[in-house]
């Protein structure tokens, strides 16, 4: 257990401090100005570019990240920053393709969306997924590594530890909403860089006895097997947690990570989540918008340098002590005996200088509190605005809608108190997140993709594909051997099948509601997209049933080829033969030139970066 200097607390108090009364303040309304949905929900879309791009990644980098992903960084090195990295590109993908759309339609939620593409049955069965996820999934991670930090660094009893989180994150945000949750993630984005890049500093200097670059060149000496980004089947065996070890690949399956399905992880994460996309929505235009993402792409590609490197710094300081010592037995569960890698963060919290270990300790707090603060604004909002307005209330006021948020964030978290412990029985609850976000995620993206850019899409394939994902997904991850990753592409594949096959079948098609862009690059762009995402899934997963690698690449080449004659073929099938449709204005399609420079500059870096570390 940690003890706590007077100036680590000093520092600590003072941030919390600072946090509460940035909430409140930001969240006062002028005299006779009553808070209404837009003000509660979407900041009165009043957001600029560095407010986004912090709050986005405020929102992003949580406990799952400092301490699960150091903890995957622990366990199979810096392989786990392809998410970082790749989240990069894929925020230019979502600033080009899929923002203006959004921003076009006015919308508060992404269901919303969905209704005005297809109908309101499509709304709400997204709605309810988005709950679930958010719920059962993501607060609970969140409350989980956060409390368990806690109890690890302070002594502060798990249960306690959770209620603690949950009423900081009330406190600044409940009653200010998405304007208190966006400003005060300014600040929170200066703790958390601030504070990890030292802890990372001195985590380093302690691998290199007092030395920052003696250390750097003692972690490539030591873990050579950490810095490589993309593993082979078999080259490299991790801890699965129970005493035995898994296949790296499993979970990053070589180029998969760059032509497969951790596409469609992150433009599911990054362009159709509300937790993410509802900063956007905020903003003030479609610049300031875009711009945000850029800036939140920069920060990305610094994150690994906070939230990976550490994790390896201990894996070196852990492997040199030979299976016993101080670092060891720190990282030892009391329960299996066995070194648990979401330890490492906590661990090398408690060996931190005073003064550091205040900001450090704040830096994990802001993460914590901030994606608290942001999960619960985007539940309660999808609940108000999806389920509540629609179904239970539909003359409710202004004023009955944003206290119904708030009375939803409140349940919302209680209901991932009771959940959170439950994931103590997974070690790295970083890439449990990944597995289950999974199983919803590839029929988020086909019904997404396909009602933007294939215009012949309709409401009940976009069902059909809601209703079969999850048990699809499930059977496919039954199969020993098949990456997740693979998996949620040779799912995706398949949706996109399914969604073309009853679409061209489907009598009851409103052509009216097809999303109409005047530039025909786009839907190329989006046919070479999803190229890259499904041919190296399905290549992988026919390695499985034939060994021939010859007959593995024919087969993949009919099933792309026979996907994207077909998207071609139908793109367009039943539609301006049926409606003269309003296009969307070319003003929300044309990018700045700082936008330009920027992604061009930011896709430059992500290169350089594999290339170095390939």
């Amino acid at each position: 257990m940690i003890t706590f200097s007077t100036i680590d607390m000093l520092i600590f108090g003072g941030y919390i401090a600072i946090i509460i009364f940035m909430g409140i303040w930001v969240s006062r309304e002028k005299k006779g100005h009553v808070k209404d949905s837009a003000d509660y929900f979407l900041a009165s879309k009043s957001l600029p570019w560095w407010a986004i791009g912090a709050s986005l990644i405020a929102s992003n980098i949580s406990a799952e990240q400092f301490v699960g992903m150091q903890g995957s960084g622990f366990a199979m090195g810096l392989a786990i920053s392809t998410y970082e990295w790749m989240a990069a590109a894929t925020l230019i993908v979502v600033g080009i393709f899929f923002l203006p759309v959004f921003l076009e339609k006015q919308i508060y939620t992404m269901p919303q969306f969905l209704e005005k593409r297809f109908d309101a049955r499509v709304r709400t069965s997204l709605a309810v997924f988005w709950l679930l996820l958010y719920i059962f999934v993501n607060l609970s991670s969140v409350l989980y590594l956060g409390a368990l930090n806690l109890e690890t660094i302070l002594g502060i009893p798990f249960s306690a530890g959770m209620i603690g989180l949950a009423v900081f994150a009330l406190l600044y945000s409940l009653y200010g909403g998405l304007k208190a949750v966006a400003w005060t993630d300014v600040i929170q984005v200066v703790f958390l860089v601030i504070g990890g890049l030292m802890t990372t500093y001195l985590a380093v200097e302690l691998v290199g006895s007092g030395n920052f670059w003696s250390g750097l060149g003692d972690l490539r000496k030591e873990a050579v097997n950490h810095f490589t980004m993309i593993f082979d089947k078999g080259e490299y065996m991790i801890p699965d947690g129970k005493g035995g070890f898994d296949d790296a690949y499993t979970n990053l399956p070589g180029l998969g990570v760059l032509l497969g399905g951790m596409w469609i992880a992150n433009i599911g994460y990054w362009g159709f989540n509300q937790y993410i996309t509802q900063r956007a929505l905020a903003a003030k235009n479609i610049n300031e918008a875009r711009n945000g993402l850029l800036f939140a792409g920069f920060l990305k590609i610094l994150m690994p340098m906070i939230v990976v490197i550490p994790g390896i710094a201990m894996f070196v300081l852990v492997t040199r002590e030979g299976g016993s010592g101080e670092f060891t037995a720190a990282m030892t569960d009391g329960t299996t005996n066995l070194v648990k890698s979401d330890k490492a963060y906590p661990v090398l919290l408690n060996i931190l200088p005073a003064g550091i270990k205040g900001l450090s300790f704040a830096a994990l707090t802001a993460a914590i509190v901030s994606s608290l603060a942001s999960m619960i604004n985007s539940t309660s909002t999808i609940f108000t605005m999806d389920i509540y307005r629609n179904y239970m209330n539909k003359t409710a006021s202004e004023t009955n809608l944003v206290t119904t948020g708030r009375i939803v964030g409140v349940i919302a978290l209680i209901l991932g108190m009771i959940i959170a412990p439950q994931l103590s029985s997974f070690d790295q609850v970083f890439q449990f997140i990944q597995d289950f976000s999974g199983y919803v995620t590839p029929a988020v993206v086909a019904i997404f993709l396909m009602g933007i850019f294939w215009k012949r899409t309709t409401a009940n394939a976009a069902l059909a594909v809601a209703v079969v994902a999850i048990p699809l997904s499930w059977a496919f991850g039954n199969i020993e051997g098949l990456p997740f990753l693979d998996r949620m592409g040779i799912v995706f594949t398949i949706l996109l099948f399914l969604m073309m096959g009853v679409s061209v079948l489907d009598k009851n098609y409103d052509a009216s509601k097809a999303v109409q862009i005047n530039r025909e690059w786009l839907r190329w762009g989006m046919i070479v997209l999803i190229i890259c995402t499904v041919t190296v899934p399905i290549y992988h997963g026919m390695d499985l049933i034939i060994e021939s690698s010859m007959i593995q690449g024919i087969v993949t080449l009919v099933i792309v080829g026979a996907l994207v004659l077909s998207l071609i073929r139908f793109k367009n099938f039943g539609g301006e033969d049926i409606v003269q449709y309003e296009k969307m204005d070319d003003k929300w399609f044309k990018m700045s030139g700082t936008f330009v420079v920027g992604s061009i500059l930011l896709a430059g870096i992500i290169a350089a970066l594999y290339a170095v570390f390939w």
